[in-house]
This record gives structure tokens, C-alpha cells and sequence, in this order.
């Protein structure tokens, strides 16, 4: 089965050397804490650290991911698929970490805004998961059609996820803008966020 690539054809792909569903589930389980425990921006931004700190950490293992070329079609896929996880993350944590320091944000709307990202992560990690079980030949019997049909449904599940991420970043980037302009003062969102995201707005 030409998925086994990413299992058997690469040492940097293999599923054993990094689970990426793991790196996922621990910046989900340290996001819950800040959704429990943060009262004020101070406790939010320290509990952030520690998320900040196990993206880094997954970060090494995406980067390495970056690399694998000549893999066949169906593998290519796969990777693909988990690299979009990655995509997930990174939006999530460069974004969230500017909203920390973005004055147009009380407490607890931040806290509603991890509340989402965890949602949304962890509905990517759930297909990840599914994917990982399919790409294991060992796990299931199932034809090449039948594990193609998964992998192919996964990924588009996951790139719709990741897009969605996209628009819920811009959604609440544009509430920050739009209360900045209240109080003229949009050239600090601007620079906070970079303009990228204008076409949202």
C-alpha cells in the first residue's frame, strides 16, 4: 500500500518517530487549562506560554515534514492532510498570542476564543486520528480503494477545518478592528496583525 511510505519509507514521516496526533492532543489538554484557570489577560498570557512552548516543540517535527519529497501520490496525501494539522496550529497560536496582547479584548472573550480553537483542533485531531489508523496496514482490513476513499475524505475534512480557522482568526481580528476604529485607533491593529487580513474587514 503506497500510504506504508509514510509509515516505512521515511524516517522523518514515521507516525512512531512523532505522533503528530499527540502534538496535537497536548496543545488541546494545555488550551482546556486556560479555558478553566484564566481569570485575567496576566493568567491567560502565562498559561499561553506553556502552548507556545509544545508548538515549538511540534513545530520541529512539521518543519522536518516540509522536507519529504518523491513520495507517490497516495502518501503524498497523507502528508498533506498532516501537515493542514500543523497549518491549524500555527494559525491558532501566532494569531491567539497578538490577541494577548490586543487591548479591544476583555478577559473572557479571550477565554471564549481558546474555547473555539480547541474545538476546532481537536475536530482535526479526531480525523488525524482516523487517518493514522487507516495508514496503519496493520490495523485494518481494507482493499486500497476502501483506505484511499478515507484518506481522501479525511483530507478534505481537514482543509475545510483549516479554513474555518482561517475565518474564525479574521472573524475576531475584525471585532478588535472594528473597536479600534470606534476609537480611532486602527493603525495599532494594523500593526499588531499586519494587513494581510484586511480583505476580511
Amino acid at each position: 500500500m503506497a500510504c506504508g511510505c509514510l509509515l516505512a519509507g521515511s524516517a522523518h514521516a514515521q507516525w512512531v518517530v512523532t505522533d503528530p496526533t499527540n502534538l496535537a492532543q497536548s496543545i488541546i489538554n494545555t488550551t482546556k487549562e486556560i479555558v478553566q484557570t484564566s481569570k485575567t489577560v496576566k493568567n491567560t498570557l502565562d498559561n499561553f506560554k506553556e502552548v507556545e512552548k509544545l508548538y515549538n516543540e511540534s513545530k520541529k517535527y512539521y518543519d522536518a515534514l516540509k522536507k519529504v519529497n518523491n513520495l507517490v501520490r497516495d502518501a503524498q496525501k497523507v502528508k498533506e492532510t498532516i501537515l493542514m494539522v500543523g497549518e491549524i496550529s500555527d494559525i491558532y497560536v501566532k494569531n491567539y498570542k497578538k490577541m494577548l496582547s490586543d487591548p479591544n479584548f476583555r478577559p473572557e472573550e479571550l477565554v471564549a476564543i481558546a474555547n473555539g480553537y480547541t474545538k476546532l483542533l481537536g475536530e482535526s485531531n479526531n480525523l488525524l486520528k482516523e487517518l493514522k489508523q487507516v495508514v496503519n496496514i496493520t490495523t485494518l482490513k481494507m482493499t486500497d480503494k476502501e483506505r484511499m476513499d478515507v484518506v481522501d475524505r479525511c483530507y478534505k475534512e481537514i482543509r475545510d477545518y483549516r479554513n474555518l480557522v482561517r475565518y474564525y482568526t479574521n472573524k475576531n481580528i475584525s471585532v478588535s478592528y472594528l473597536r479600534a476604529k470606534k476609537q480611532q485607533d486602527t493603525d495599532r491593529v494594523l500593526s499588531l496583525y499586519g494587513t494581510d487580513n484586511e480583505r476580511y474587514w
